[in-house]
């Protein structure tokens, strides 16, 4: 497992087969540490969301 999460931009042309909706509960302060990190990386909440269980 890596030490640190890196936030990579996403690959030109690269589009997902599947994809399916999921709701999530998180601590406010979790979502603002992600609200923030979207910004600062010019990433959506959704692309973190999704990065973050396969660094984990």
């Amino acid at each position: 497992m890596a030490d640190k999460f890196v936030v990579r931009q996403k690959k030109p042309g690269k589009q997902e087969d599947k994809s399916v909706v999921m709701t999530l509960r998180i601590d406010r302060e979790l979502q603002e540490e992600f609200d923030a990190l979207a910004t600062k990386s010019d990433c959506s909440q959704n692309e973190l969301m999704c990065m973050a269980p396969c660094y984990a």
